[in-house]
């Protein structure tokens, strides 16, 4: 059908899909319509799609196009999208009447330049491209200051295609890549922080349609705060998919690894076995590889040595889309798609980071450790794991205790969950030491007619250790961002 005289959204897709054959290229333009459909239904539209070639075009209301516009920006598969006026091609006249008509106000007194793209080989209805910018050109110079064609302040663009011409000033761009679903199934480890979820997001662009894999050490606040982060990729960015989040807990897991390893050894041993943990649930879900948000050189367990060891604990294949990026650049990233503002507030888990780590595990050397370790711990926690379904979750429904504090109510007993040289090295005078593990084991005997406020070195530990005394009935709080904001809370004058 035609789209004579009416508003549309004009879609471009990627320059990838016009690189497959005629039925790969088929397949990809359809899961990209259904896409687009998703993506407006999740805002409450159901529009009108149509489109052949490399264009695709959406109908919305008037009052719905910028806002409805600008979420299709963030559907894979479409490069760049314009808010387009559009009227059949006859003569070139009738089309220079119409293009004054609609930007004769907008270049007065400014400088513009009339940019005009043929589109198909039967899109321009026997025009040319250079009539049409000098026509139209010729036309608008007597509202405008002059023509600038190095500089323009007002650039009025014409596409031509499928007998149509579109008239535009502004191209937004989209995020390119592959239609969501066009690819396989993957399963991604994710923890919450910056890297993980940026990892994903590279998938998801080249059509890999994701679960995620939630390894939890630090309880429910790192639940929750994981949960946040994945919830934004799979409400801003999975259109076409229905993600879920399979949340494992990995307490037991920690307690076998820490009771029965050398500490030496504890991060590489943990990442072999959150990668045991995904395969599993990549098999149960007919997925083909295993993502993670891995950088070589990062932190200890990423030099090469330990990357090969940590691999070798699947015979999946491992995708890696950061490892060679730098932090700065995977923070940037999320904060462009949406992520980074909250996973700035999911806090390192630091109970399993020895102060000497191993940066070049041997194979046989982690292996001898490992079969003192019981196996069936992981397979306990896989069978007991949650699994999400994160665009009907809301996270912040699940009746999450307060656990945080800002500053040390008068009378609480602080208590300081690092190791003993951390302590030692700088701590408050009233605060009393008991290593992680320990308090663990301790809380239970604790006084119940006190208050407690925990601290560690970033604050997941204490956030753990405060939910857990909570729920045994007893007052205790954490104080989030650890041993710095203490500082901060404790610099500050008092009033």
């Amino acid at each position: 059908m035609g789209a004579t005289g009416r508003g549309v959204v004009l879609l471009r897709l990627s320059g990838e899909l016009s690189t497959k054959a005629r039925a790969t290229r088929r397949q990809f333009v359809a899961r990209l319509r259904r896409n687009v459909k998703d993506a407006l239904a999740s805002a409450g539209v159901a529009a009108e799609i149509e489109g052949r070639h490399d264009r695709m075009l959406v109908h919305l209301e008037q009052m719905e196009r910028p806002e409805r516009a600008a979420l299709l920006t963030r559907v894979f598969g479409i490069q760049s999208l314009s808010l387009a006026e559009c009227w059949p091609v006859g003569s070139l006249e009738d089309l220079v009447e119409r293009g004054e008509v609609l930007y004769r106000e907008r270049v007065a007194g400014r400088r513009f330049a009339v940019r005009t793209k043929v589109v198909g080989s039967a899109g321009a209805g026997g025009l040319r491209r250079r009539e049409v910018e000098r026509a139209l050109g010729a036309r608008l110079l007597p509202h405008a200051a002059r023509v600038d064609l190095s500089d323009p302040e007002v650039t009025v663009a014409v596409e031509l295609y499928e007998g149509h011409a579109y008239f535009f000033t502004e191209r937004e761009a989209g995020p390119g890549g592959l239609p969501l679903g066009s690819g396989d199934r993957a399963v991604a480890l994710v923890s919450g922080g910056f890297d993980s979820p940026v990892a994903a997001w590279q998938m998801l662009r080249r059509g890999v349609d994701l679960d995620y894999v939630f390894c939890n050490l630090g309880g429910r606040l790192h639940q929750l705060g994981t949960l946040r982060v994945m919830k934004v990729l799979a409400d801003r960015w999975s259109f076409g998919a229905r993600p879920h989040l399979h949340a494992v807990d990995f307490a037991g897991i920690s307690r076998e690894l820490q009771a029965r390893s050398h500490p030496r050894y504890w991060q590489v041993i943990l990442k072999r076995w959150m990668l045991r943990a995904a395969e599993a649930i990549a098999q149960e879900r007919g997925a083909q590889a295993i993502v993670t948000g891995e950088a070589v050189g990062q932190v200890s367990s990423q030099t090469l040595v330990n990357l090969r060891t940590i691999g070798q604990a699947t015979t999946l294949p491992l995708l890696r889309p950061l490892v060679g990026s730098n932090k700065d650049e995977i923070i940037a990233r999320a904060r462009q798609i949406g992520t980074g503002e909250l996973s700035a507030l999911v806090d390192e888990y630091c109970a399993l980071v020895p102060r000497q780590p191993a940066t070049r595990a041997k194979l046989d050397v982690v292996l001898r450790q490992e079969a003192e370790m019981d196996p069936s711990v992981l397979e306990k926690a896989l069978a007991e794991r949650q699994v999400l379904d994160l665009r009907a979750l809301d996270p912040d429904a699940s009746g999450m205790p307060e656990l945080e504090v800002k500053e040390v109510p008068e009378g609480a007993c602080l208590i300081d969950l690092r190791t003993r040289r951390e302590y030692e090295s700088w701590h408050p005078p009233e605060a009393l030491h008991l290593e992680f593990g320990h308090a663990l084991e301790a809380y239970p005997s604790f006084a119940r007619d006190r208050t407690y406020v925990l601290y560690c070195e970033y604050g997941l530990k204490s956030a753990h250790l405060a939910e857990r005394m909570q729920q045994a009935g007893l007052r205790a709080f954490h104080l989030r961002g650890g041993t710095r904001a203490l500082r901060r809370a404790l610099s500050r004058p008092s009033s």
